[in-house]
Parts: C-alpha cells; structure tokens; sequence
C-alpha cells in the first residue's frame, strides 16, 4: 500500500481543508492549498497550528450544522477560519484560551459566510469574500495593544525583486520572500492566468506605496497584497481586464484610508474594491437594458 496520497486521492476532510487554503487565494486546488500550508511551515511554524485549528473548526462547523458538502469541499467553510487562525496567533501568546479563541471565531467564520451564502444566491450578487475574517478580525484587535513600528527595510536590488513576493506571502501574514515564491508556484499550477494577475497586482501595490508611503511598506509587501487579492478576484475572466486593472488601482487607493481611520487594513481594502468595480459593472449592464430600444428590451430573457 502507497504511504501517502495525491491530493485526488486524500480523504474529503483533507481535500476540504487544503482546499479552504487555496481558497484564501481564490483558488479551488488541493496542490495550491498544500503548497500555501508548506508556505507557513516553512517560514512560520510557529503559526501553523492555528491555522490548521481555524480551519478544521470552520468544516467541523459546516458539518455539525448540516451545510451544503459541496460548500464544504470547496473550501469555503475553512478559509476564514483559517486566516484568523493566523491572525489570533500572530498577536496572542500561545496559551490555554488561545485554541478555544480560535475554535469559536472559527466556527463563527463558517456560520456567517452560510448566512452570506443563503442571502446571495445569485451570481451577480456580491461575494463574502474575506467579511468574516475582517469583522471577526477587527473586533479581536480591538483588545490588543498597538504594536511597535517595526525596523526599517533598506531598498536594494535583491529587496526590491523579493518584494512582489512579500505581497503575495503577506495575504497570510508571511513576510518572507520564499513564502511568496512557494505561493506563486502554487498559483501557477492551480491558474497561470491568477498567478500573473496576483504578481501584477503586487508590484502595482509595491510601486504606489513606494512612491506615497514609505519603504518599508512597499519593500515588506504590506501595500502589496490587498492590490494582489483584488487583480485574483477581478481577473478571472478573459476579455475583460478593465475589470482586474479598476480592482489594483481601487486597492491601494483605499489602503491608506483605513490606516487613518485607525484600522488594521487586513483584506477590507480588496472586498471594498471588488464591490465596488462589480457593482458599477452591474449597474452599467442595468443601464444598458434600459437605454435599448424597446423590441430588444422585450426579448430579453431576464425581461420576460
């Protein structure tokens, strides 16, 4: 007997679970999830616990509760659990009450995308995306003191190359250029098309935040990744790269508006960009309809 299994070969509950880390890039690929989970063994162990705990809290969620299992293979119960797995343990001491944060957030994470899913059963209707992470996120940071400004970076030519990685690496709170390299790699093999969007919208992020920030937000990819998430997000469809390139640019435009609000970004300047270039996409389709002349408009199917 073989001792260990291809990702079509592994058991539902472990394709759920690497599928709920590649999902964090958009993305439904056991071999990509693996690789972003390698990623944190790598260049954080320390977080790897936390993650996995968020992410089986979220599918034992959606399993308990009965929600749909084709949901639950997808991944979309693990995802956010996942991400505030990361987060609780990138700010918290491991200690006893920490796997019971996690676990509960977690299985927050799960009820409340049901919730988004069961309001939003349309295509054109907006998705979750990352909200649970960010909510949950955003109230558990309310009880942690403000860390101190980390060390400057220097810019250099081998600082300045990684630093696309770092974009990617940092949608995971991975600041190391060779957790965005593993990232990539699993980009490739899931999308080629997501890998070159996700790249372009980290060095998009990397020179906006170079040129009206400071260096070391562009160098460490902290002004990359949201930028990245949004090129994944908006760029799935051929024809149509207005869409990802609006997505990029909305991005790293509404950074710094949370920074000044006194809010942790996370990934809410990717949602709100998302929402907003599909809204608009939505609305001028609406419009469309309504200026054409009335014979066409009768024989659309959605006007029947």
């Amino acid at each position: 007997m073989p001792n260990h299994c291809s990702p079509s070969q592994c058991p539902d509950w472990a394709t759920a679970l690497l599928n709920g880390f590649s999902q964090i890039f958009l993305q439904r690929h056991p071999l990509c999830g693996l690789l972003c989970l390698v990623a944190i063994l790598v260049t954080a162990p320390a977080l790897l616990g936390g993650a996995l705990l968020g992410g089986v809290a979220g599918l034992l969620t959606a399993q308990r509760r009965g929600y749909a299992k084709e949901h639950r293979q997808a991944g979309l119960f693990s995802y956010n659990g996942i991400l505030l797995g990361l987060l609780l343990s990138l700010i918290f001491p491991w200690s006893v009450l920490l796997p019971l944060l996690i676990i509960a957030s977690a299985g927050l994470s799960a009820m409340l995308t049901q919730q988004w899913l069961k309001r939003t059963p349309g295509p054109r209707c907006l998705p979750a995306y990352t909200a649970p992470f960010v909510g949950l996120g955003w109230l558990l940071l309310g009880f942690v003191p403000q860390a101190p400004s980390p060390t400057s970076l220097d810019m250099t030519y081998p600082s300045l190359l990684a630093a696309p990685l770092n974009g990617l690496g940092q949608v995971m709170f991975l600041d190391h250029p060779l957790a965005g390299a593993l990232i990539a790699i699993g980009l490739l093999i899931a999308n080629r098309r997501a890998a070159a969007w996700a790249l372009s919208g980290s060095v998009a992020g990397l020179v906006f935040t170079g040129l009206h920030q400071d260096t070391l937000q562009a160098l460490s990819g902290l002004g990359g990744y949201n930028p990245a998430l949004a090129a994944l997000a908006l760029g799935q469809q051929r024809g149509q790269p207005w869409k990802p390139l609006a997505g990029i640019l909305l991005a790293v435009l509404l950074t710094p508006g949370f920074a000044a609000l006194g809010l942790a970004p996370l990934t809410a300047p990717f949602i709100l960009a998302c929402w907003l270039v599909q809204a608009t996409e939505r609305l001028w389709h609406q419009a469309s309809l309504d200026t054409a002349p009335c014979t066409l408009r009768g024989n659309h199917p959605r006007l029947r």
